[in-house]
């Protein structure tokens, strides 16, 4: 093993320690707030249903998707999504979710090898009314940051970017319906990152904590002029491990369109998430 390759392996570990050690820290910050007892599993399965609701919860989304390219090949992305309301006043939040993803690919572009390492990060940030519109409304308006942390050129795009998210949704009865929206463009070179994000989502919560979902994550690349389009449905159950709520989830997903050398048919996933109610 050479010794740029024995650098690139200690580089890519010593990064993913790094994020872990930072979630971690998320965690123990989050974990000195009491669980509020008074709230039952169906209200936190609601909350888990609002990507903007004001609770702490740190999930960990494993995705497995294939098909791409003329070597067929398949990537493994663990999605480190923390999310964090922030009260600015008696009327509004601001809630940071920050998509950190941890990557491992095979021949994605042709036979281009293996990789492993951190992808570019997501930085979301929602400025939020604390309590629904007269109407049932619960919305978000704010920028959306891409930050340029991959670790190797096959898993970023080595370019610092931005732009405005929106995320509106009502829920009504044990309904969860709404839709989540981003536009990023690059800093140095508009023509590297030039994209549009559209997620309607729907879910569906039990008494018991069983929630029942489906959504499009779809994707526009104003460059290639190529849409994305996997739909997922998923399920999900809330348990407490201790005084410890945690959600685990499975789903499986199908590309009903898909980019010029990008993932296609279907996908699996599985996600892990520790909430922090106050």
């Amino acid at each position: 093993m050479s010794n740029i390759t024995r650098e690139k392996i200690f580089s890519n570990q010593k990064l993913f320690g790094l994020v872990i050690a930072g979630v971690m820290a998320v965690t123990m910050v989050a974990m000195g707030n009491d669980v509020a007892k008074a709230q039952s599993a169906e209200e936190l399965a609601k909350k888990l249903a609002n990507p903007i609701a004001a609770m702490i919860s740190v999930p960990f989304q494993f995705n497995w998707d294939r098909g791409y390219g003329s070597a067929d090949g398949n990537q493994l992305t663990i999605n480190v999504q923390p999310v964090i309301p922030i009260s600015l006043n008696d009327d509004w939040n601001l809630i940071s979710r920050t998509i950190i993803p941890i990557k491992h690919q095979d021949d994605i572009a042709g036979q281009s090898g293996t990789q492993f390492g951190i992808g570019d990060t997501l930085q979301s940030l929602w400025f939020s009314p604390k309590e629904p519109t007269s109407s049932g409304l619960i919305w978000g308006v704010g920028p959306v940051i891409y930050l340029p942390t991959a670790t190797d050129s096959a898993l970023g795009t080595d370019e610092w970017g931005a732009g405005p998210t929106a995320i509106v949704l009502t829920q009504i009865g044990p309904w969860t319906i709404g839709g989540l929206t981003n536009h990023v463009w690059s800093f140095d070179d508009a023509n590297s990152v030039n994209a549009t994000f559209v997620q309607p989502f729907i879910t569906y919560s039990t008494p018991d904590a069983w929630t029942f979902a489906l959504n499009t994550e779809a994707s526009y690349n104003w460059n290639t002029d190529d849409w994305t389009v996997p739909i997922n449905a998923s399920v999900s159950k809330l348990v407490t491990l201790g005084e410890q709520p945690v959600s685990f989830q499975v789903g499986v997903g199908y590309y009903a369109n898909s980019a010029t050398g990008g993932a296609e048919d279907w996908r699996a996933r599985f996600s892990m998430t520790f909430l922090y109610p106050k």
